[in-house]
């Protein structure tokens, strides 16, 4: 099962799309609300370069905003 962690914030539409997809896809994920946790929006933005949500880490791998292919890709779905 790979780790997944999506860095998003509570107003973000396609954060709620990306957690949506994920959960009816029974992928177990960790959600991070870079909103409330300013060492991880620190975090995101080191590793991502970008200040913008979502932010989903899969074992590793990034995907910036949700590219839903390249998430089934890296999942193997």
């Amino acid at each position: 099962m790979a780790k997944v962690k999506i860095f998003s914030t509570p107003s973000c539409p396609y954060c709620k799309m990306a957690k949506t997809f994920l959960a009816e896809n029974n992928i177990a994920f960790e959600e991070i609300d870079v909103a409330a946790n300013q060492a991880a929006s620190q975090e995101m933005i080191s590793r991502s370069g970008q200040m913008g949500v979502p932010v989903i880490d899969i074992d590793g791998q990034l995907v910036i905003g949700f590219d839903k292919n390249k998430v089934k890709k890296l999942l193997g779905l």
